[in-house]
């Protein structure tokens, strides 16, 4: 028999409305078995599923199954994966660079994986899952055939589990730097040492619909590789992309050059100090870009980070041209949508112009978003005009 970890009322309720996170003070009865997969009970002996357990970890089962019938094993992992990969069927016509599994998104808890064309890179953050490192790794070689798997699993997150952190070659092989291509636009992708596994992903749709309406002179604050600035630079005639990491803007060059721009300037400064002195000299753009890193990592900095948020947000306002367009963004989890618009109001307010809100953007399909597990979702995005 399967060892069992029993829970409290409060733990059992949080699986029936659909989050598979049960904490360690809701676990009342610890399974002595090491990290897996472990049979999860009420205090009424019902049989509530399989959950992955990390016994040092906060989290201590994230719930995967609710059928205590089903065996979790390689088929029951590929079944998963091939649920994962069905969903983002029709990306390949545009894309070669997706997420092919978003954790809790997919039902695949502490699982990350990206593809980057012939390549996947994972994340195992959770002591629960690196239990299951072969049989996922199987599955995943067998659902996509790809020719190298990578593991960047040098996240914060895996020590708080008692994992190591490393980087580290699955399968095959992987390249250190690897030509994508998203609707058109090239760029390179370092899944070795750049942020995440590589690239940002989840905001592809997003500089689509900002590239289609880009026009006249275009900023980019917060550039990195220049991903924005790549979609802007077709139809802008000039961006001027700031960042303060110079070797940052060197990639981006790389990027311009790979897809033939010749309209676009960097800037290596502080964004912040740079969109003041554009505001002191008078300058005006038609398109403006802001995409910040996470101001808000914990719920104790948010405040910093609303102050962050609006300042930043006050400067791009005040920059637009009449009828200049600003998409602005947050990839802070606690910082809320209410708490987004508010500051995006308080903004408008303080900027002296009048500000059109256009659109919300927010995950494209492979980073899904599910309702009952707020963490699923993060990032939020608005279109402004400016009306005068």
């Amino acid at each position: 028999m399967a060892d069992t970890a029993r829970v409290t009322n409060k733990g059992a309720r949080r699986w029936a409305g659909g989050h598979p996170w049960i904490y360690r003070s809701d676990v009342t009865e610890r399974p002595g078995s090491p990290a897996g997969a472990v049979m999860v009970e009420d205090n009424r002996n019902r049989k509530l599923g399989w959950a992955l357990w990390s016994p040092a970890s906060e989290i201590s089962l994230r719930m995967i199954e609710r059928d205590p019938e089903v065996a979790i094993d390689g088929a029951w992992w590929r079944t998963q994966i091939e649920r994962a990969a069905a969903r983002r069927s029709g990306m390949h016509a545009n894309v070669n660079a997706y997420r092919l599994i978003h954790g809790e998104g997919d039902g695949c808890p502490s699982l990350i994986c990206d593809r980057y064309d012939r390549w996947l890179v994972v994340q195992m953050m959770s002591a629960g899952l690196e239990a299951f490192r072969n049989e996922i790794v199987a599955a995943l070689l067998d659902v996509t055939k790809a020719e190298g798997i990578l593991a960047r699993n040098d996240v914060p997150l895996r020590s708080k589990e008692g994992l190591e952190r490393n980087t580290e070659l699955l399968h095959g092989d992987v390249p250190r730097e690897i030509v994508v291509e998203e609707y058109g636009v090239k760029f390179i992708v370092a899944p070795w040492s750049g942020q995440k596994t590589g690239a940002f992903l989840d905001q592809r749709e997003n500089r689509r619909r900002v590239g289609e309406l880009a026009r006249g002179r275009a900023l980019d604050c917060f550039s990195y590789h220049g991903s924005f600035a790549l979609h802007l630079a077709a139809k802008a005639d000039e961006v001027l992309a700031v960042d303060s990491s110079g070797q940052a803007l060197v990639r981006a060059a790389e990027n311009a050059k790979l897809n033939g721009f010749e309209n676009i300037r960097y800037v290596e400064a502080d964004a912040f100090d740079h969109l003041r002195e554009l505001e002191r000299t008078g300058e005006r753009f038609d398109t403006i870009v802001l995409d910040p890193p996470a101001f808000a990592k914990s719920k104790t900095h948010l405040a910093g980070a609303l102050r962050g948020y609006k300042d930043v947000n006050l400067l791009g306002m005040k920059l637009l041209a009449r009828g200049g367009r600003l998409y602005t963004a947050s990839c802070s989890f606690h910082l809320t949508k209410p708490l987004f618009l508010e500051m995006l109001q308080e903004a408008a307010a303080e900027s002296g112009r009048t500000i059109a809100f256009r659109e919300f953007l927010g995950q494209p399909l492979d980073h899904p978003e599910i309702l009952s597990i707020p963490e699923t979702g993060y990032l939020k995005g608005a279109l402004l005009e400016a009306m005068d």
